[in-house]
């Protein structure tokens, strides 16, 4: 009798353990579950679940985990998934300010068109001088923060 019992309980704990869902459906159902995620992909043997491959950061990594862990017949979760590295941030693009030659040069052809005002260039900075109606002196700073100067001083008087 108590041989028997025995083994009505193993066949009976054998008999459950064989209902569970098989690995194989687990990672189906898994698969689908995870397709949204990026870079995720979950292998299951003997009900163990493991993550692997890259997330973008700590939240996508316990997102599948969680995601992962309420999947029916998944025992554990091993996640081996990697936090990808951040993007490089660019370097801004250098200031390029023009040498005084070329800033003379330009800087004279703009201002001659200007009766009454002058310009001085030293290292990299215009000066510009003399006389100016209000209306045009938006287009001769304009015109001059165009040709790359370190900076323009404005010493002009608004006629």
């Amino acid at each position: 009798m108590k041989v028997k019992s025995i083994l009505l309980g193993l066949c009976l704990a054998f008999s459950l353990v064989a209902c569970g869902p098989k690995d194989a459906d687990i990672q189906k159902e898994i698969a689908a579950k995870i397709s949204a995620l990026p870079g995720v992909d979950v292998t299951v043997k003997d009900g163990v679940a493991t993550i692997s491959g890259i997330c973008k950061d700590e939240a996508l990594k316990q997102n599948a985990e969680s995601i992962v862990k309420g999947i029916k017949g998944v025992k554990s979760v091993v996640n081996n998934c990697e936090i990808a590295a951040p993007e490089p941030v660019a370097a801004p693009a250098p200031v390029e300010i023009n040498p005084d030659a070329v800033l003379t040069t330009s800087v004279n052809e703009v201002v001659k068109t200007y009766s009454g005002v002058s310009a001085a260039i030293k290292d990299g900075v215009v000066t510009l001088t003399g006389t100016i109606k209000k209306e045009q002196l938006p287009n001769l700073i304009k015109s001059v923060q165009e040709l790359k100067p370190k900076k323009v001083e404005n010493k002009l008087t608004i006629k």
